[in-house]
């Protein structure tokens, strides 16, 4: 089977087919985290319409992708983990996948996601009380000024960790019950979420079947007999 060749293309029936073929030469670590995030993105797809379930599951299967044992969370911050993954997919990305998708895709939702302080925990701290107005505004301006450092240089691992950084406040809502279900308060965050995710999930999986990245750490909850 050729390897899948376009963005759009990328569903979760090519990359299941892909994974059949290839799984036998791949290590069971990352062939598991396939295979788990494959069965997420499969929920995801069938979400349409629906962007607080698609949300969700993408997140599920992006988790699955990345996220290392309870043990390996306690060792190492969970920033940490996920910048390590996101520098490690860019740079094992041989067609420049993710790339392309953040600076030719991507921008307009991006800068809105920067921009929008729903999905700036800080925000949130000020809301509950923990921190003072002037403390949230700094903390605000500050990463946008890092952000806009990072568009300006392209750097790509940099900007999808602010990414991911707001994407988590949004996933925290959502998951922690901070949200309502198909609620209109939060409506723009989720649907610039889910373009991200989208796009960018099916990318990472095929990223990891095709240039077989070496992951540290192992998967939560691994399978036993």
């Amino acid at each position: 089977m050729d390897q899948v060749s376009d963005c759009n293309e990328l569903t979760f029936a090519r990359l299941k087919a892909r994974h059949r073929e290839i799984r036998d030469s791949m290590s069971s670590n990352l062939s598991l985290r396939i295979h788990r995030a494959l069965s997420w993105l499969q929920c995801a797809e069938g979400q349409a319409g629906n962007p607080d379930a698609e949300f969700i599951f993408l997140w599920i299967a992006f988790n699955a992708a990345y996220a290392h044992e309870i043990e390996d969370r306690q060792r190492f911050k969970e920033k940490k983990v996920l910048l390590n993954f996101l520098r490690i997919l860019v740079e094992a990305d041989s067609e420049n996948r993710i790339y392309d998708l953040v600076w030719n895709e991507f921008p307009r939702s991006i800068r809105l996601l920067l921009s929008n302080k729903y999905v700036f925990q800080k925000y949130w701290d000020y809301q509950n009380q923990k921190i003072c107005q002037a403390e949230w505004l700094r903390a605000f301006a500050k990463g946008t000024a890092a952000a806009n450092r990072a568009l300006g240089r392209m750097d790509t691992v940099k900007v999808l960790a602010i990414v991911f950084d707001r994407l988590y406040t949004l996933r925290n809502q959502l998951i922690h019950g901070g949200a309502t279900w198909r609620g209109s308060t939060n409506r723009q965050q989720v649907r610039d979420g889910c373009n991200i995710l989208r796009l960018l999930v099916p990318a990472m999986i095929h990223i990891m079947l095709n240039d077989r990245p070496i992951i540290v750490g192992q998967p939560c909850y691994p399978v036993t007999d």
